[in-house]
């Protein structure tokens, strides 16, 4: 059987890597070359394959809809060509990840599916931080993130991870003794629970159900979802959360008011430097992260 050529693996990076980044310069600075240089390997790689995988204008570089199909074949094997050497290597490291993560994310929806992204990579591992202000701390002491956000900073590579309703959630026994249809009066005396990560949930919960004049006589402020649900249960307040915080936490003590739908203004959202999806940690969960669909 003839040997079947391959195409020169720099110039093979030299295009994931522009792909990835969306840009010649940020891609021509991460590899150590000069723009040039990286123009000359897609090049060489373009008459290696026989087709135009970018247009040039001035100093852009768009993909064509071949060099779309181009990347969308090769991405994939290189990153398992990659996973086979690392896994035959005899020089064996942990790839460690630094995660910033909310607590309720990652008990409802993170831990339960970490085996699988260990399996598939049993060298990566992730240390876990969920202290405040993880956006402003991505690119310093975390390498990615996973916040509740109206829409990140532009300047972050930012994939939104879902779509929410905002619910009222709170114990049965007060769902009850509050009735089917918002009363203002008995609503004015409850404790209302808002997380400080969704501070904008309640103003449009009010809204939705044309209550903006309405005060309620307490509005006590969590930094864990956690706890808010718990809190809930036990008769404390009602808290303004997600829908979908109610269904994983599968909680027979905790239903929700009115049957009303409040999209909410946040949604989770995986964040990182766009520079960091070239470093293999934050790729690999990058990858897992978009496919597992938590």
């Amino acid at each position: 059987m003839p040997t079947r050529r391959l195409p020169p693996l720099r110039a093979l990076e030299a295009f994931v890597r522009t792909v990835r980044l969306g840009s010649a310069r940020a891609a021509a600075e991460e590899l150590g070359l000069s723009p040039s240089a990286l123009s000359r390997r897609i090049g060489n790689l373009e008459t290696f394959v026989g087709k135009k995988l970018f247009t040039r204008a001035r100093q852009s570089m768009q993909l064509t809809d071949e060099g779309h199909a181009f990347y969308e074949a090769v991405a994939p094997n290189l990153e398992a060509l990659a996973r086979a050497v690392e896994n035959q290597s005899d020089n064996h490291s942990l790839l460690r990840l630094h995660l910033g993560v909310l607590p309720l994310f990652g008990s409802q929806r993170l831990f339960p599916r970490l085996t699988e992204l260990r399996q598939r990579h049993p060298l990566l591992h992730i240390d876990i931080d969920t202290g405040p202000h993880l956006e402003d701390r991505v690119g310093d002491v975390l390498d990615a993130a996973i916040i509740l956000s109206r829409g990140p900073s532009t300047s972050l590579h930012a994939v939104r991870l879902d779509e929410n309703k905002v619910h009222a959630i709170t114990s049965r026994e007060l769902a009850e003794a509050l009735g089917d249809e918002p009363n203002p009066e008995l609503l004015a005396k409850q404790t209302f629970l808002v997380h400080n990560e969704l501070p904008d949930s309640f103003g449009a919960w009010k809204q939705a159900l044309k209550l903006e004049d309405f005060d309620a006589v307490a509005i006590d402020h969590f930094d864990s979802g956690q706890l808010m649900l718990e809190a809930a249960a036990q008769g404390l307040g009602i808290a303004i959360m997600h829908d979908d915080h109610m269904r994983r936490a599968d909680d027979p003590r905790l239903t929700d008011l009115y049957d009303v739908e409040v999209d909410s203004p946040y949604s989770y959202w995986f964040i990182c430097k766009p520079e960091a999806l070239e470093e293999r940690p934050v790729r690999l969960f990058h990858d897992w992260l978009v496919k597992a669909e938590l």
